[in-house]
């Protein structure tokens, strides 16, 4: 189970902090990753991170606003975004699979919205 928290309305500019607690399987070999989708559009990827390793992937787009890190104790993946836009407003959904390309597991999501 992955459940996602931390969304909320944010002002242009400002930072928020989501969270994606998992529970009920052992994320060794597993990679989480961020998503989002806004209304009309497709799905796009964000960022994400090997639950073992540590090792990072962002989307390029993303790359200097936003940072993905996990702490193992909490079993929970954080991603932190910052000098937040309007366009960022979306649904982020966190998701658990077993490479960089291919998730299994997804959570229901949490509301961004970024006024202008």
């Amino acid at each position: 189970q992955l459940v996602e928290s931390g969304g909320g309305l944010v002002e242009t500019g400002g930072s928020l902090r989501l969270s994606c607690e998992v529970s009920g399987f052992n994320l060794d070999n597993y990679v989480i990753g961020w998503f989002r989708q806004a209304p009309g559009k497709e799905r796009e990827f964000v960022a994400a991170v090997s639950w073992s390793g540590g090792s990072t992937d962002y989307a390029d787009s993303f790359k200097g606003r936003f940072t993905i890190s996990r702490d193992n104790a909490k079993n929970t993946v954080y991603l932190q975004m910052n000098s937040l836009k309007p366009e960022d407003t979306a649904v982020y959904v966190c998701a658990a699979g077993r490479s960089w390309r291919s998730y299994s597991f997804w959570g229901q999501g949490t509301q961004v919205t970024v006024s202008s």
